[in-house]
């Protein structure tokens, strides 16, 4: 009979490496079906966002770096306008979207679920009914010779729209998809207030109002405003909508991305002052977004 013999340390050394490969992998098991949306995401949004910044800090031909492009963009009036005019539409928007939108959520949480299915499906449609398609419904509505215009001051009214390329007309424009967003964004908000907790506080013979005041609202509150940063954000980078009413008029309200179009129509490659405006919008997402998750942490902190 032969004898086996094991060198001291190969079988510890050979559950060593198997308990270091191991985690790779489950790493591997756990990321692999993620790796085409990583890549895509890393095409679609990191690197645009890297060139976006390079250019911004970029010469006019292209190469060095120079605040020169920050310089002409904070020191342009224009520029300047457009900024605070896109700051205050987006205020505006999510404001009118909140007070609109919050009993809107709440109504629809407590419906049947038929016809809240229904009414979803309402709000889906209004929701992705944006850009230029709204844009010609704007004007097919509410312009000079609009549908609403005409029927209006046939029956004698003396009804004036809105310019669709002033602050009030976009605003109108803006709030009839942003106010069924809100809906379905705070939506899921309404659902955290249960219908015992009412019936609770009546038995204990507090009113609607001290109800709301006391436990209902401060429980939806972190969730309203977070619906309403998202609100503000999405109406300050809007492209289409506010493109397609605006134009080339101008006097029209001044806004970012219209700068931002300008620019690029301007010239062959657009000019410097583009990328600028986009790094701006970009900083607004990425603080705007950093501050919805400290909210919601904090809405959802009693939750957990």
């Amino acid at each position: 009979m032969s004898e086996a013999h094991t060198v001291p340390g190969e079988a510890g050394g050979g559950s060593k490496i198997a308990s270091s490969t191991q985690p790779l992998t489950s790493f591997w098991a756990d990321w692999s079906l993620a790796i085409p949306l990583i890549v895509l995401a890393t095409c679609a949004l990191v690197l645009p966002c890297v060139v976006l910044i390079r250019a911004s800090f970029a010469g006019p031909g292209g190469a060095g770096f120079t605040l020169a492009n920050w310089a002409a963009v904070l020191a342009s009036g224009g520029m300047r306008r457009a900024i605070v005019n896109s700051l205050l539409l987006g205020f505006a928007v999510a404001t009118i979207s909140m007070i609109v939108g919050t009993p809107l959520a709440w109504a629809v949480s407590r419906m049947p679920r038929v016809r809240r299915s229904l009414h979803l499906g309402m709000l889906n449609v209004a929701t992705n009914f944006s850009g230029i398609g709204l844009g010609f419904a704007y004007f097919a509505a509410l312009g000079t010779y609009g549908m609403i215009t005409l029927s209006l001051q046939r029956f004698g009214l003396n009804f004036q729209p809105p310019a669709a390329n002033g602050f009030s007309g976009l605003i109108v424009a803006y709030i009839y998809g942003n106010v069924p967003l809100f809906v379905l964004f705070s939506l899921p908000a309404m659902s955290l207030v249960k219908d015992e907790w009412q019936e609770a506080a009546k038995t204990c013979g507090a009113s609607a109002w001290q109800f709301w005041q006391r436990v209902g609202f401060p429980v939806i509150r972190p969730f309203v405003l977070a619906s309403w940063l998202l609100i503000f954000t999405w109406s300050v980078g809007l492209y289409g909508l506010p493109v397609a009413l605006v134009g080339e008029a101008p006097l029209a309200t001044k806004l970012i991305t219209v700068e931002m179009n300008r620019s690029l129509l301007g010239s062959l490659f657009g000019s410097q002052r583009m990328p600028v405006l986009a790094v701006i919008l970009m900083i607004l997402a990425l603080a705007s977004l950093i501050l919805y998750r400290i909210i919601v942490r904090r809405g959802t902190k009693w939750l957990s």
